[in-house]
């Protein structure tokens, strides 16, 4: 049966991830929607335009997302960790209320509100999967050295989101998988500021973690929904 996937971020792993599940899943439809247009050289990726900030938009991606079928696999690969006006913090007098509110926006509340309208959309007669992209920083328990305290916050608080959704989804639709996944380090404008502090072999080219995802993707089972795994498909505590 021909697969349905949805892609949610067109970034750098967004790309690499379609243009991997393109290779292995070679009959399937792959709808990618970010903020700007993206040129695929698969003609079985197609680029969608979605407004995060719009709810509406997010409502009529899922629409077309399943418009033919059931969605099989949806993925979430949005998110942020700075931009021209905001950096990790490194110590506590950085902290700014519009900073947090910015963060969890994307990270955190962007995520809950794809999975309101795409996880209804997932196939029931069979396995589906609705993975977001999380950060191993978000474990509490793995945090020694503090810091950055608005995304690791964001992002722990996105695991206890993806907990809760894989509960509720599970009375609803008993094939159903919900996870958060961890790329790791990949080579992308959301870690260049920070790459001199990364050995070179932690350092990840797109492609490479996309390759690694997708593997750990297709090795999926209920009985891992509502967990968070690394590329290798190690489990990360929270």
């Amino acid at each position: 049966m021909k697969k349905n996937i949805a892609i949610i971020g067109g970034g750098a792993i967004g790309k690499a991830l379609a243009e991997t599940l393109a290779s292995t899943e070679i009959n399937a439809e792959i709808n990618v929607f970010s903020r700007k247009s993206i040129t695929f050289s698969n003609k079985n990726i197609l680029s969608k335009i979605i407004d995060y900030s719009n709810e509406d938009s997010i409502v009529a991606a899922a629409n077309t997302a399943a418009i033919n079928s059931a969605i099989d696999l949806v993925i979430v690969a949005t998110g942020v960790l700075h931009n021209d006006k905001i950096m990790p913090e490194k110590s506590l007098n950085q902290l700014s209320a519009e900073k947090f509110q910015y963060i969890f926006a994307v990270n955190t509340t962007l995520p809950a509100i794809i999975a309101k309208y795409f996880l209804p959309k997932l196939q029931t007669k069979s396995r589906s999967i609705f993975a977001v992209l999380s950060a191993r920083v978000g474990s509490i328990s793995d945090n020694r050295l503090g810091g950055w305290y608005a995304y690791r916050a964001s992002k722990a608080a996105l695991n206890m989101i993806i907990k809760n959704l894989a509960i509720e989804t599970s009375r609803k639709n008993h094939n159903a998988i919900v996870v958060a996944l961890h790329p790791g380090t990949v080579n992308s404008n959301l870690s260049k500021p920070f790459q001199k502090n990364i050995a070179k072999d932690k350092l990840f080219e797109p492609q490479y973690s996309a390759t690694q995802l997708v593997k750990v993707i297709n090795r999926l089972k209920t009985k891992h929904s509502g967990k968070f795994y690394d590329w290798e498909g190690q489990e990360i505590k929270p």
